[in-house]
């Protein structure tokens, strides 16, 4: 498990390490299921006391993102997961299906019959995006839009479970931790599909490559990346750099001329004048491209 944290930050190491590892898991770099190191040792790595490892772990188990096995083992939380059997070919998959149907108790015949229905199904017109939080619930459509061109809106998972009729016609999205809760709510033939955040590479190491001491702004409309950011680029800022966040609320322009480099998301990107502005895309490259892919089969 990949974290960096820094002893030099305003931002304090629990924090940082909480939300480093909500990255991890956004990211698809921790997967549903995968075991947690121990207290101790991330403490031994990370030069920390095993009190704060502690405490990071307790408030992700609290906000859903890992759970208890076996005891005392952590481990990333069912629904952020992928299948962990993957079938090589066609012919495979269409072998288990039949078998898995007569060990059922349906006749050939009734699977024909079946399958013949749901291939003529309608396929679907938009997409839908569900998440809980209307910042990033908006970046999300935005990228989608952006990069291709399908119809997208979008919806509160609270939303989404009180009204089942916003699935018809649609092809549902959602973050890969929200799997568990999406699955149920989407017919069968047409599972949600998960999201998978980019990773902030660029964005850190042109924060470590920077020359002077220097004023790094984050603007976006999500209250929940900004938070991921604070933690996430605390190694980078350390005590050396100065890092202001800036929620937008409303739709207006913001000159950042005091800034040396300020990294604003999808929407904010044109809103935001600087001298130096990097935007950082949320949802990963090849996620998009299997998004695309989806649309070409439908």
């Amino acid at each position: 498990m990949q974290i960096a944290l820094s002893k030099n930050s305003n931002v304090p190491l629990r924090q940082q390490l909480a939300e480093q590892i909500v990255f991890l898991i956004t990211t698809g770099q921790l997967r549903a299921g995968d075991a947690l190191p121990s207290v101790r040792a991330v403490a031994r790595q990370s030069k920390i006391h095993h009190n704060t490892v502690s405490e990071a772990y307790q408030e992700l188990v609290r906000r859903g993102w890992l759970t208890h096995r076996r005891g005392s083992q952590l481990v990333v939380g069912t629904g952020s997961g992928t299948p962990s059997d993957t079938l090589h070919s066609l012919d495979e998959l269409i072998n288990e299906s039949i078998q898995r149907a007569k060990d059922m108790g349906y006749s050939l015949q009734a699977l024909r019959q079946r399958v013949r229905e749901r291939l003529l199904d309608q396929p679907p017109d938009h997409f839908l995006v569900v998440e809980p939080e209307k910042g990033l619930r908006e970046i999300i459509r935005r990228e989608i839009d952006d990069n291709l061109s399908w119809p997208v809106v979008g919806c509160s998972l609270e939303e989404f479970t009180a009204e089942n009729g916003l699935a018809i016609g649609a092809q549902v999205l959602g973050a890969n931790h929200l799997m568990k809760e999406l699955k149920p709510l989407v017919p069968r033939h047409r599972p949600p599909l998960g999201i998978v955040y980019s990773q902030a590479t660029e964005q850190i190491n042109l924060i470590r490559k920077l020359p002077n001491p220097s004023i790094v702004a984050v603007v976006s409309v999500s209250e929940s990346l900004l938070r991921t950011a604070r933690s996430l680029l605390a190694p980078a800022i350390a005590r050396r750099h100065e890092l202001n966040e800036v929620l937008m609320v409303e739709d207006a322009p913001l000159n950042l001329a005091a800034a040396d480099v300020v990294i604003c998301d999808a929407i904010t990107t044109s809103m935001v004048s600087s001298r130096r502005k990097v935007t950082y895309q949320l949802i990963a490259p090849d996620c998009l491209e299997h998004l695309a892919a989806s649309l070409s089969q439908n």
